[in-house]
């Protein structure tokens, strides 16, 4: 079989020993050939013995390519690295987990990427559904009626196909639903004894041409006409820039857009680079909450224009407290599409006055378009200078100015900052300096996604860098194997604090409320006694690991020896023991 996927540099590929040609066939595949006809370039895995047709389909029939298999060590870090590699890509890969008890582990990683946005085509299996023909005791466990119910509210569509011609029909229509905005995880169930039943000769493959994902749809003009009005005449506009495609042109056009306008852009570290954060109209760095700066601008703005910004009613609430909103709202989204009853992650109810009801990348450019050039009205805020650089221990202002110096000259992708990360230590220049947070704020995904990163950005001359927790990459530190097996450069930064501190501060804020001592927050908290050697287990999985690096004075030799290393295709952990605190503003 041919593989019409777009190849990047290849990662190592674990290559079977030639299958004969046969005449017989079973139904895991055409369902195999089905993945290849959807162009899935990989499909992150967990292995069991509910989807071992599959498996065979897709080693024995197509050798291991397209889709290739990425094994993983636990269901999170698979679901994990494909939403990393969508979130560089903005293209979709696939991942299986093993019946019901895989699918039970990877609920959080789905829910990340249902809450990112993020396209997955998940695949699972269930036992034989005919129970004459289930193993004794082990096919019993790993049977479940409706599995899809299990992660049913948070993605967009499941489906348990009963033959291998339905099978192929819900992969073309979960990729379909998948990608199409506002995007998100879909779940497939491929029953166990239709997979492994044998058929009669391969089936004809359906064209995934005839089965398109729908263009992105544009506004009504006379929205466009009526936002662009609004926006040309007003006398202090703000752009709050959120979602977006990690297209350059995309990212050329809201430059543009801003210029135009003389408009000031706020952007959250929460999402992933929409603006260059350096540029003139970016006047505040990339916030978690909002600044007393960005509170400012947005409270004395007269016109909003949201592109599809991250929990809008909640920006102004923090801009406006009990006060009226009084600026014009315009709304760039298509969001509501995917709000449900379960969860909460569509967040409060903004105020709206003109509702664009379609992705940022297809209402910029028509806007850029139709909009008035106008004169800045009113001075930017000045950006406060950063703070002085620990010298008596390692600190995130330390390895943020180390991380300046070594990466110069270097095209990095960020995948992830720690919560305690202020914005102002790092600058985003392009749509893949940063591909932001998670989407769900679990703990534990930032090592697969960073995995998934480096997997879509191999061969690029981009190197993914992540700065994250010590939580973060202890819950999900197995994805270090999958990136040293299959040759995947990246680089993981633990900003090693000891503790899960953001829980120590609700823990103070508590006893401080309560009365009680505070001193006692750190109970239930830190990790130590006995400490765990980071840089130990990276190198137990083939990593090259670093630290703990203690002194301020070995940081920056650390950070130079880790991206020398990723440069020359190796992943790299590097402990770095920071001191507990939030260098953000707040």
């Amino acid at each position: 079989m041919k593989s019409k996927h777009r190849m990047t540099a290849a990662i190592v590929h674990d290559t079977p020993v030639p299958a004969r040609e046969s005449e017989e066939f079973w139904g895991s595949d055409p369902i195999a050939a089905m993945l290849r006809e959807l162009d899935i370039p990989y499909i992150s895995i967990v292995p069991g013995s509910s989807y071992r047709g599959l498996h065979d389909s897709i080693v024995n029939y197509l050798g291991n390519r397209a889709p290739q298999m990425v094994l993983n060590i636990h269901e999170e870090n698979a679901v994990a690295v494909a939403h990393g590699y969508a979130k560089v890509t903005d293209r979709m890969m696939a991942a299986a987990v093993h019946a019901n008890v895989g699918l039970l582990r990877a609920p959080m990683a789905i829910y990340n990427a249902w809450c990112d946005r993020a396209p997955i085509l998940i695949l699972g299996a269930t036992g034989p559904w005919d129970a004459t023909k289930r193993r004794p005791w082990i096919d019993w466990v790993h049977t479940s009626s409706d599995q899809g119910g299990l992660i049913r509210n948070f993605t967009k569509w499941d489906n348990q196909p009963g033959s291998p011609a339905a099978a192929m029909e819900a992969l073309l229509r979960g990729a379909q639903i998948a990608q199409t905005a506002p995007r998100g995880p879909v779940y497939i169930n491929l029953e166990a004894g239709m997979q492994e039943d044998k058929i009669g000769p391969m089936p004809t493959l359906p064209d995934p041409a005839r089965y398109p994902v729908p263009p992105a749809v544009r506004p009504a003009p006379e929205l466009v006409a009526a936002a662009a009005k609004l926006l040309s005449g007003a006398k202090n506009p703000v752009i709050l820039a959120g979602r977006c495609s990690r297209s350059q042109e995309g990212w050329n056009a809201r430059i543009a857009l801003a210029e135009k306008l003389n408009a000031p852009v706020l952007t959250s570290i929460k999402l992933a680079a929409a603006f260059p954060t350096d540029h003139r109209l970016h006047p505040v760095p990339p916030f978690q909450g909002l600044t007393s700066e960005a509170r400012k601008l947005i409270a004395d703005a007269d016109v909003v224009l949201s592109l599809d910004s991250l929990d809008l009613a909640g920006t102004f609430k923090q801009a406006y407290g009990a006060h009226p909103i009084t600026a014009k709202v315009i709304q760039v989204s298509c969001d509501a599409h995917s709000h449900r009853g379960w969860s909460s992650d569509y967040q409060g109810l903004p105020p709206i006055d003109l509702y664009l009801m379609c992705e940022t990348d297809a209402a910029v450019p028509l806007l850029l378009e139709a909009a008035c050039a106008r004169i800045a009205s009113s001075a930017l805020p000045v950006k406060s200078p950063l703070p002085p650089i620990p010298t008596e221990a390692v600190s995130l202002r330390g390895v943020g100015a180390a991380l300046e110096i070594a990466t110069r000259g270097i095209d990095v992708c960020y995948t992830r900052f720690p919560l305690g990360w202020n914005g102002a230590y790092t600058h985003f220049r392009h749509p893949l300096d940063y591909i932001g947070h998670d989407g769900g704020a679990g703990v534990g995904s930032g090592p697969g996604m960073t995995v998934g990163a480096g997997l879509a950005l191999k061969g690029s001359g981009r190197i993914p860098i992540a700065l994250m927790g010590d939580g973060d990459f202890l819950m999900g530190n197995t994805a270090v194997w999958t990136a040293a097996h299959y040759q995947i450069p990246c680089l993981m930064i633990v900003c090693n604090n000891r503790s899960f501190y953001n829980d120590e501060r609700h823990q103070e804020r508590m006893a401080k409320h309560r009365g009680r001592p505070e001193e006692n927050r750190w109970i239930g908290q830190h990790l130590a006694e006995p400490d765990i050697d980071i840089a130990a287990m990276a190198r137990s999985q083939g990593a090259l690991g670093i630290g703990p690096v203690i002194k301020p004075s070995d940081l920056q030799t650390a950070i130079a020896q880790g991206i020398a290393a990723v440069r020359d295709g190796q992943t790299c952990v590097i402990d770095a023991r920071v001191l507990p605190g939030y260098d953000r503003p707040l």
